[in-house]
């Protein structure tokens, strides 16, 4: 029987930019309506600004998260070419190299030789990949799939605090979001560190933390900011 493992690393990709991108949309898009909402008590005004938040966010955040992908992905390709040099001219060097690196994790010399020899022979830029660079076909770099995840989780994330601000009047819009989106923030927290073996309370706690100061920041500043001009 084949004995198959799951790992929380083989989902690193995904995840990071999904909770990235949906904690900047909830955060951001209830900080704007907040603090839009303590300077001025028009409807219309604190949803045009919660709805241009969501799409300047969400389209910044796919721009963002595909250059910076992308540049990994172009080290990983470069990387890879190198490899494919070096094993096309200086293959017994190469074969060294691997050598010493199983040596290096614990393996006598002749068995180091033995694996290099097995593994090079099967696939050797693979082989050199994974165990001199680290890259292998699970973390590679993926621009487009990190930011579609990116996109999707900040507009999922920033539609909470806009159905809040839809759904309640407007007097009471500022503490309707600010609870739901400290809710929402404990919730994404927990559950990020949860799929990710992380301790799922302190997490929890950090994000609603630092979230409760944003939107606290923001709300003072749209007060002061609507008693300036009246």
């Amino acid at each position: 029987m084949r004995h198959e493992e799951k790992h929380r690393s083989e989902h690193i990709g995904w995840l990071r930019a999904s909770v990235l991108g949906a904690n900047d949309g909830i955060l951001s898009t209830s900080s704007i309506v907040v603090g839009v909402a303590s300077a001025s008590s028009d409807y219309q005004q604190v949803m045009l600004a919660g709805v241009a938040g969501l799409t300047a966010g969400a389209m910044s955040m796919a721009a963002g998260e595909y250059v910076s992908v992308s540049s990994q992905a172009d080290t990983e390709a470069a990387d890879r070419r190198r490899e494919e040099e070096e094993l096309r001219t200086t293959p017994e060097k190469e074969l060294d190299e691997l050598t010493d690196i199983y040596m290096r994790r614990g393996l006598d010399r002749p068995l180091a030789r033995q694996v290099a020899e097995q593994l090079t022979a099967k696939d050797a830029l693979t082989t050199h990949l994974r165990d001199e660079l680290g890259i292998t076909e699970e973390l590679a770099a993926r621009p487009l799939q990190a930011a579609w995840a990116s996109a999707a989780s900040f507009a999922v994330g920033a539609a909470l605090p806009l159905l809040v601000a839809l759904s309640t009047p407007t007097e009471w819009t500022t503490i309707a979001v600010a609870a739901t989106t400290l809710v929402g923030l404990a919730a994404l927290g927990g559950l990020s560190a949860s799929v990710g073996g992380a301790p799922v309370v302190k997490a929890a706690v950090r994000v609603v933390f630092w979230g409760a100061v944003a939107m606290a920041v923001t709300s003072l500043i749209g007060w002061l900011f609507g008693v300036s001009i009246e």
